[in-house]
């Protein structure tokens, strides 16, 4: 098993390290018009100033000055992924190393076969873990048309947005466009939390992780791609589902001196937003909007 570092979100995102780099084929630019959101510009907030896990750094809320963007109104789907992949003959990178992390409770047999991240023991280094094959060997009927493509790292989705003509998001985009014009909000909804029991906007854990998931919302992993309702700029699951990158480094002010250097270091950390069917308030609250967390450009999971 490569080397893990959990970093500050070994829950969310584990993160390979120090491995040999797996070079990822580069592709053409075309052009693509298909389920796309017009975002209109101005003054977008970032940030929060209500944070819930200091460490990420999610405060303070400030406004930021962006131009107008358009963006898929949905995350990339596995049928929209495998087209790229037979048009470009593109290998991600959980197929050059011939592993990728994946959930438990995914994993058939998850005996002693599947070495397990210390710091996040429900993460499972599967070998033949990828895009076609999310759960690993066997599980390719898991890898459905309409469902969000997963074990895609972030050099794996900046080739597919490049092929598909455009770029990864910043991370004042994403949630410009999460908020869905209602401002300072928890969530692309508004402020009601989701719940275990009776309020089921996203695809998000129910129940104690990571042993019991009651699945009210009505997925143990991804939804597809367009559940839920979408927010008010036409938007789809941008809280929970998977986690979505996007072209900014993780950087952090407040890290101790070791960690802060890992991070900005030849890894290269990435930001991640909106969380996924893992999440739960109890343990990874990261499923707001102004959440983020990070993991290497190389890394891939059954939930990103």
């Amino acid at each position: 098993m490569p080397p893990v570092s959990s970093g500050n979100a070994g829950c969310c995102a584990p993160s390979s390290a120090a491995r040999p780099a797996a070079i990822c084929p580069p592709v053409k630019r075309v052009k693509r018009a298909e389920n796309i959101c017009a975002i209109p510009g101005g003054n977008a907030l970032l940030g929060t100033n209500t944070p819930h896990i200091a460490e990420d750094e999610e405060s303070p809320l400030r406004k930021v000055k962006i131009k107008p963007f358009a963006i898929g109104d949905d995350a990339v789907t596995n049928a929209q992924f495998e087209e790229f992949v037979r048009e470009t003959g593109y290998i991600t990178q959980a197929e050059l190393f011939g592993e990728s992390f994946v959930f438990c409770g995914l994993v058939k047999n998850n005996g002693g076969n599947h070495p397990a991240v210390s710091a996040a023991p429900w993460w499972l280094s599967v070998k033949k873990a990828d895009w076609s094959r999310p759960h690993g060997p066997g599980s390719e009927e898991n890898c459905k048309p309409d469902h969000p493509v997963v074990h895609v790292s972030w050099n794996d989705a900046a080739a597919f947005a490049k092929w598909a003509g455009g770029r990864l998001p910043t991370e004042a985009e994403w949630e410009h466009a999460a908020r869905g014009g209602l401002g300072d909000a928890l969530f692309p909804w508004g402020n009601e939390e989701p719940n275990d029991a009776r309020f089921f906007p996203c695809n998000i854990w129910q129940g104690q992780f990571p042993d019991v998931n009651s699945e009210k919302d009505g997925y143990y992993c991804t939804a597809p791609a367009r559940s839920y309702k979408a927010n008010n700029y036409g938007l789809y699951n941008m809280s929970g589902n998977v986690w979505e990158w996007t072209a900014q480094p993780f950087k952090v002010r407040s890290l101790r001196k070791q960690l802060k250097q890992f991070h900005s270091g030849k890894h290269g950390f990435k930001i991640l937003k909106g969380g996924s069917y893992l999440c739960h308030k109890s343990y990874c609250y990261r499923y707001r909007i102004a959440a983020r967390t990070a993991s290497s450009p190389d890394s891939s999971t059954s939930h990103q």
